[in-house]
């Protein structure tokens, strides 16, 4: 995910949700604690360790270590790729009990592009996946055309008959391309109100907006969130700050909105990642609820 040039929404805040609100430090915390004791629905799976970056190939090792931090606090874990160690995030996730929606990254190489397609089929017919993405953003990026990536949708749902298919991507492009939307079982929406510049305050009821326009433009399809999040650290975006408080509290907002709303939704990150920045500045490296070194943050 990077920068929206503009915003897509205009926010309302005559319904504003704040389920923190007036609550002390102590409180907040303890519902923090109680949340992951409970256990999230899913959170989006962070590979690389302190000096790795993608290009680099991963351990099994690495990947179940990692696992096993988050194993006792969510249900789902997301990956993003099916090559260069990612394959076992999947894998190791079964082995755990923990269900998987595993990712095929879609680029403009076509070369990588048919290892990735490749990967996610056989893990699928090997049992690992339960929801199979078909690309991230690739449209949002324009990495490839509507009609190649149909190709590939079309191409896993004929080879994967009984798994659900769907295509990541931000919220609204379900709503700008009606024969993705049509293509996908489920709809796999991002939803940033950070990346929009949206002021903290009124972050969770500018997301509610992020998700029934997706839910509007599935016409009736499932609908998960497949990536949100707030900083902990880094550069502000118009009215968007980061910070640990608000990181923090945005946590909490999002995962008892869900649980009342019966939405399923994957937290944008599991652990900080210093790779990340670079085109997103340096608030990229801060989206983990774990820093870097795999010790939580709050």
């Amino acid at each position: 995910m990077s920068y929206r040039k503009e915003n897509y929404l205009t926010i309302t805040t005559s319904d504003t949700q704040n389920y923190v609100a007036g609550k002390s430090a102590i409180e907040i915390s303890n519902l923090f604690s109680e949340i992951l004791n409970k256990g999230v629905h899913g959170f989006c799976f962070s590979l690389y360790e302190e000096g790795q970056k993608p290009g680099d190939i991963i351990s099994k090792e690495q990947v179940r270590r990692r696992m096993k931090i988050l194993q006792p606090h969510t249900k789902w874990i997301r990956s993003f790729s099916c090559t260069e160690g990612n394959e076992h995030i999947p894998i190791v996730a079964k082995e755990l009990g923990i269900k998987t929606l595993v990712g095929a990254w879609l680029g403009n190489d076509p070369e990588v592009n048919e290892r990735e397609i490749s990967g996610l089929i056989q893990l699928a017919k090997e049992g690992y996946v339960d929801i199979a993405a078909v690309g991230n953003e690739v449209m949002y990026r324009k990495d490839l055309t509507e009609e190649e990536l149909l190709a590939f949708i079309y191409r896993v749902k004929k080879e994967i008959p009984d798994i659900t298919v769907g295509y990541v991507d931000a919220y609204y492009e379900f709503s700008h391309r009606p024969k993705i939307t049509e293509a996908c079982d489920v709809i796999l929406c991002n939803c940033y109100p950070f990346w929009e510049g949206c002021p903290f305050e009124n972050s969770l009821d500018y997301m509610r907006q992020m998700y029934h326009q997706a839910l509007a433009a599935g016409n009736g399809k499932k609908v998960i969130i497949t990536e949100t999040g707030w900083p902990s650290k880094g550069e502000n975006l118009k009215g968007a700050y980061p910070s640990e408080e608000s990181a923090l509290q945005y946590f909490i907002n999002t995962q008892l909105w869900c649980t009342e709303d019966q939405i399923e939704s994957f937290y944008f990150s599991s652990f900080d990642e210093s790779w990340k920045t670079g085109p997103e500045g340096e608030v990229g490296a801060y989206w983990g609820i774990w820093d870097k070194n795999e010790k939580l943050k709050y």
